[in-house]
């Protein structure tokens, strides 16, 4: 191919960015749908294989924990080798081992395939947020943005409804099927359309930090979720616990060591505004994360709905997400991020509040949709705006690494959320529906102490806009 050829191919790309999007939304929504739909499905896997409420738990936290720690790295990998690479080559892997998911015989290997499709998830979610940055500028940006993450978090909140449907008429497996024909599209979409984009003299392909991060999270998590079945520490806990710690505590001696040149600059956190929308991006997503697995589960469990009926209970959440989440981040843009961010985890908090109106033998419109009706708009008002104030927080050159960090830390909250939830997870009738209500109520204080974070720490705060 001449030069010539070559160039007049990426102005075609360039001129495309609708179709750009459409590529970002279908990737991105990998990662969002594989997170949200194995809720629905955990009662039957846990019957399938005769699983423990452990098992349960390492079903979501296998998918989780690579993601979270591998995001930092798949953002400079980003940067480094082109983001149109990295996204094409993440969701071959996501869409490989979901079908091996799919077909899996044994737990071992179900595991092993959700770790995978972390894996995949890394690379491919922080570089099309990145791929999106560079499509669009201005008050176009902040809408866009606002229409992918909307677009990322109805797919979450709807797939529960297709995937309870499989579950209940073709079995769970199937739920993993749904990613092949958004894997597809997003790959030819990216190939066709999608420019490539690289951050020229990158060098943030810190393995070593990777390793360290994976290593340190994995012991956390392992020791939480030992601690949660059964509310005290084991000695195996505690050394899980100290080894955590410990790895953890190495892998911030080596950012440091590594400078600039580090997949997590530390130099980023003297900014009192980066460190704040992490902080309540963490407190947000791990209140939001431990309500979108345990509602499903205790509906279904104990409540007495089918896989179908807990993903129709959901629904109001794609409907609020979808249609206003756009509007808000074009408001945002005009008024700033401060009070949208401060009011959403309010709401939020307020809707994990409701939750004690579900029981055992209440009825949904009074005791269920109340409660989701609540908790989706509170998510509707504070996404959009947190996603582009995240990348309008640090310098361009920044911003691929800035987005991966910040979903790391969403998915880290999620993470340590559900190894939270071990004894919740194995109980059972009336037992487990109080376990849920106090869940609930902690996440709701979680939730309201991220809406402190963005009134005292996010004042000078700006979004993205050229």
């Amino acid at each position: 191919m001449s030069l010539r050829d070559s160039s007049k191919r990426g102005e075609t790309r360039q001129s495309e960015p609708r179709w750009t999007l459409v590529c970002c939304i279908l990737a991105s929504s990998l990662s969002f749908v594989d997170g949200s739909v194995t809720s629905v499905a955990l009662p039957a896997i846990k019957a399938s294989y005769g699983a423990g409420a452990q098992d349960v738990q390492w079903v979501v936290n296998a998918y989780l924990l690579p993601l979270s720690a591998l995001l930092l790295l798949g953002g400079a990998l980003g940067d480094h080798f082109g983001r149109r690479r990295l996204l094409v080559g993440g969701t071959s892997l996501f869409g490989a081992a979901s079908l091996v998911c799919a077909l899996a015989p044994s737990l071992g290997l179900l595991l092993a395939a959700r770790a995978a499709q972390g894996i995949g998830a890394a690379l491919l979610l922080p570089n099309s947020l990145a791929i999106l940055n560079a499509a669009y500028s201005g008050e176009k940006r902040g809408r866009a943005v606002g229409i992918w993450a909307a677009a990322g978090a109805a797919a979450a909140a709807i797939a529960p409804l297709i995937g309870g449907w499989l579950v209940g008429t073709v079995g769970w497996p199937a739920i993993f099927y749904i990613n092949l024909p958004l894997a597809i599209g997003a790959i030819l979409l990216a190939i066709r359309f999608v420019e490539e984009s690289r951050e020229g003299g990158a060098g943030r392909t810190d393995y070593v930090g990777a390793a360290l991060a994976t290593a340190g999270l994995g012991g956390l998590t392992y020791a939480l979720t030992l601690w949660s079945a059964t509310r005290h520490f084991t000695t195996v806990a505690l050394i899980a616990l100290a080894v955590g710690i410990a790895i953890s505590v190495a892998f911030l001696w080596n950012e440091h060591r590594r400078g600039s040149r580090a997949m997590m600059p530390l130099d980023l956190f003297r900014g009192r505004c980066f460190s704040g929308l992490n902080l309540l991006t963490f407190l947000l997503y791990a209140s939001f994360g431990a309500a979108m697995l345990l509602i499903p589960y205790v509906l279904i469990t104990s409540g007495g709905y089918s896989p179908v009926q807990a993903g129709l209970a959901m629904l109001p959440l794609p409907v609020l997400m979808t249609s206003l989440s756009p509007i808000m981040g074009s408001l945002a843009a005009r008024i700033g991020p401060r009070i949208p961010l401060t009011i959403g985890p309010i709401v939020v908090a307020a809707g994990m509040v409701l939750s004690f109106l579900a029981t055992a033998d209440g009825r949904y419109w009074t005791g269920i949709f109340p409660m989701i009706i609540v908790l989706a708009s509170g998510m509707t008002i504070a996404v959009a705006p947190l996603t582009a104030s995240v990348l309008g927080s640090v310098e361009e050159r920044h911003v691929a690494m800035a987005s991966g960090f910040n979903s790391a830390v969403a998915r880290t909250g999620g993470l340590i959320a559900t190894a939270l939830l071990g004894a919740v997870l194995a109980s059972k009738g009336k037992a487990l529906f109080d376990g849920f209500h106090v869940a609930m109520f902690v996440s709701a204080a979680v939730a309201a102490l991220s809406s402190v974070v963005a009134l005292t720490m996010l004042g000078g705060v700006k979004m993205k806009s050229s």
